[in-house]
């Protein structure tokens, strides 16, 4: 028996390959399915089964593609409703692959397809469990992303995830291993852990969702307190998830299509796209394209273009660092942004040799700004998290947290100049490019963000442990 963890850092998501005498199964699979299909030829092994825990939100999956290729049934749990074909499995149904089996066990709450997959070894005795967004690593998933679509409230998905837990889950012994879909950084829950694998009975003892004196009052309590707005991406996944989208290799190939400076231009004027500069936040404060948007590959990249974006149907034109095209579509793809139509050919060194139109992001080291910081802290505005900004932040300084940047915009001076910052720099270029694009430009970057300011002696406030602040 063979479990590997596929792990997408920049997404925080964890795919699974399980091979047992030749046949394999793939659980919660990204868009590009060629990670799996090579794994499969290397183990002589044919994928047999495509598990799908739910319909996920921050993702879209590669089940249909991968179904495609290998002819293998797509699986998801009771009370799923695709609109193609699929096994809906029953609650405990049973599936053989090779020496082992994997178990259904409907585990709602998370949404209410959500299923948790527990895989027995040859002799019957549970080993794993893959719990999708049902129960992560000191945390659980939120219950708020399916009200909608089941008509309840979060505090009664959250009632019914309580009772998955207590039923289906606990019960299992300490010893089996728990495979999450994702990790710290996901925008699934609240309070993960950065490891991506551990045994039931630490979680029992670390996570606090599963106190085993909690009442149900108290996890409904506990697992809705603090939980921010999903993402608007987040439906249009599921929907994709749910209904189908386009083929990748055709989505790549449109994508990856070079466009010299003068058809980059005329491109963004036709199709009205937005120009996405992915490059390292010190080349775009550097130099770019006027009105671009920077969110770098090096960051959290593909969650901030959903967050931030939002529309999946927004025609997208990139500037790359060289080499780095394919890489910028694929990441793209993985959260439903299929409508990119070409990269400037060159980057932006060929546009700039073109004689276009360019701006820049002022940018100084905190050390530098020091006097100005302390006297003029109330135009500075910290773009970190606001759990973040309460745990420690510069004394006087605003919160203006970048996911919700549009509801701040009236905060920033108009004219007077002003400073921007986060924690050590990607996040506040992110701001700055996005109010550069609202005419914003009397903006300063505070160069190294806020580890810099506190390096650089400048007064803060009290240090505030993030398990405590914003209560």
């Amino acid at each position: 028996m063979k479990i590997e963890q596929i792990y997408t850092g920049c997404l925080a998501q964890g795919a699974y390959y399980i091979e047992s005498e030749g046949e394999a199964a793939i659980i919660d699979p990204l868009r590009e399915v060629g990670p799996y299909l090579k794994r499969a030829r290397a183990d002589k092994a044919v994928i047999k089964y495509i598990f799908e825990t739910h319909f996920h939100a921050d993702f879209v999956s590669g089940h249909l593609t991968l179904s495609r290729e290998t002819g293998a049934p797509i699986i998801y749990g009771p009370m799923a409703n695709p609109s193609f074909e699929a096994v809906i499995a029953g609650d405990g149904q049973v599936f053989k692959l090779g020496k082992i089996s994997i178990e259904v066990l409907h585990t709602p709450g998370h949404t209410m397809e959500s299923t948790t997959y527990l895989l027995r070894d040859a002799g019957g005795r549970p080993h794993a469990i893959f719990s999708g967004d049902t129960l992560f690593l000191g945390d659980v998933g939120r219950p708020d992303l399916a009200q909608k679509a089941a008509d309840m409230t979060q505090e009664e998905l959250a009632g019914t995830l309580f009772d998955s837990l207590r039923e289906k889950i606990m019960p299992l012994p300490d010893d089996v291993i728990v495979y999450p879909a994702h990790g710290a950084g996901s925008a699934c829950g609240k309070n993960m852990m950065k490891e991506t694998v551990d045994t039931l009975g630490n979680q029992k003892r670390v996570n606090y969702a599963l106190r085993a004196d909690m009442t149900r009052e108290e996890f409904i309590s506990e697992v809705t307190e603090g939980l921010l707005p999903p993402p608007d991406y987040f439906p249009l996944n599921v929907r994709m998830n749910r209904e189908g989208y386009e083929d990748f290799d055709q989505v790549l190939a449109r994508g990856t299509r070079a466009l010299d400076p003068d058809a980059f231009e005329a491109a963004a004027e036709e199709t009205g796209a937005l120009v996405l500069d992915v490059r390292r936040q010190e080349d775009y404060a550097k130099g770019h394209i006027p009105r671009s948007i920077f969110i770098g590959l090096n960051g959290d990249f593909a969650p901030w273009v959903g967050a931030l974006v939002a529309d999946v149907e927004q025609p997208i034109l990139l500037v790359t660092p060289e080499g780095a095209e394919e890489e910028a579509v694929t990441r793209l793809s993985r959260v439903g942004f299929d409508r990119t139509v070409g990269y400037l050919e060159g980057g932006f060194d060929a546009w700039e040799a073109a004689g276009k139109q360019t701006d820049q992001v002022r940018s100084v080291p905190a050390a530098e700004l020091g006097d100005s910081l302390k006297e003029e802290a109330d135009r500075v505005f910290d773009v970190r998290k606001e759990s973040e900004f309460e745990a420690e932040h510069l004394e006087g300084a605003r919160s203006t947290p970048l996911a919700q940047i549009n509801e701040y915009l009236e905060q920033f001076p108009a004219e007077a100049p002003f400073y921007i910052h986060c924690a050590g720099g990607y996040r506040s270029m992110i701001a700055a490019s996005i109010l550069k694009s609202r005419g914003y430009h009397n903006l300063t970057d505070i160069g190294g963000g806020f580890a810099a300011m506190k390096e650089a002696g400048l007064p803060v406030s009290a240090f505030r442990c993030p398990t405590q602040a914003g209560k």
